[in-house]
């Protein structure tokens, strides 16, 4: 299966035991569920499925699962977020092993590189593997920028085929498709910068919102893939409330938060993230119950 590089790929969350260890069953549940409600990818274990709160073996475990539960029905993107580029090279070839149709592949942790080590990490980690790549740009959560220069520098690896676009200047995605045209599928990877990536020329959305609210997700990247701007904006003018949760730093427990009250998954997290709790937990509870309250009339007919 190629990825399609299109539409809306949602950040899936992995789903925990009472004990916080991995609960198969459950997260194999929200993968099939989004892909029921009509997305066109899963991303893995990304930011919002605790990619590193996660042991080696989990992640196998969990993207093995992951494939066997998507069954060719869509892409399985998976996250490659490691520390160094030996692990990170270890696991793109088990993920192509294991099934995988794709990696969204991040900057090393916690080390911030100089672009030419950026560049040499990337490098390294795609002629590792056939699969095709989507490159990670988030540069408030990894105060590393992949800017023009890096991306010129890969433009000769022919398996980086996207890039997830995560800061939050949407000047950006006008300037990366100036600069390479179509040599990279870009995506919008912040969620209230969604519409504004769409409108400028973005292939389609890394969601985190979409795991409680698929239906409008997929909803608002159609009505923008066919120019009905105005259907757009009113989806996304509702869901703006919720897709600010994702620029936060507790975006995982909101999204989890959010999952849990419509009926999609648990809040569990693994420390040191906590639960949402007191006026936070309260704060975005009533705006999820909010956004449930009043969902377009589209999505709550074809619910």
């Amino acid at each position: 299966m190629t990825t399609g590089w299109k539409g809306v790929f949602p950040a899936v969350t992995t789903q925990f035991n009472e004990d916080l260890s991995i609960d198969i069953s459950a997260t194999q549940g929200v993968q099939d569920a989004l892909v029921n409600d009509g997305v066109n990818g899963l991303i893995v274990m990304g930011t919002c499925g605790e990619n590193n709160s996660l042991d080696p073996e989990e992640k196998r475990t969990i993207l093995k699962a992951a494939v066997e539960v998507v069954n060719g029905r869509v892409p399985v993107v998976t996250g490659v977020s490691e520390f160094d580029t030996r692990r990170a090279v270890a696991y793109a070839r088990d993920a192509e092993k294991l099934g995988a149709d794709g990696l969204m592949l991040l900057p090393a942790m916690v080390y911030v590189p100089k672009p030419e080590e950026l560049i040499a990490h990337f490098r390294t980690v795609a002629e590792a593997t056939s699969l095709p790549i989507m490159l990670y740009n988030n540069p408030p959560a990894y105060r590393v920028n992949i800017g023009a220069d890096v991306l010129q520098a890969l433009a000769d690896v022919p398996n980086i085929k996207a890039v997830k676009e995560s800061a939050p200047d949407p000047r950006r995605f006008t300037d990366l498709i100036n600069a390479f045209g179509d040599r990279f599928d870009i995506f919008a990877g912040l969620d209230d910068v969604a519409l504004e990536g769409l409108m400028l020329g973005a292939k389609g959305w890394v969601s985190g919102l979409t795991s409680a609210f698929p239906q409008e997700s997929v909803q608002l990247v159609a009505a923008a893939e066919r120019g009905d701007w105005e259907e757009a904006r009113r989806i996304y003018r509702w869901f703006m409330p919720l897709l600010h949760l994702d620029a936060e730093h507790d975006l995982v427990q909101s999204i989890k938060l959010a999952e849990q009250i419509m009926g999609r998954g648990s809040e569990r997290v693994r420390m040191p993230r906590l639960p949402l709790s007191g006026a936070r937990r309260a704060e975005v509870t009533a705006m999820v119950e909010k956004a449930a309250a009043t969902r377009p009339s589209k999505a709550r007919q074809a619910a």
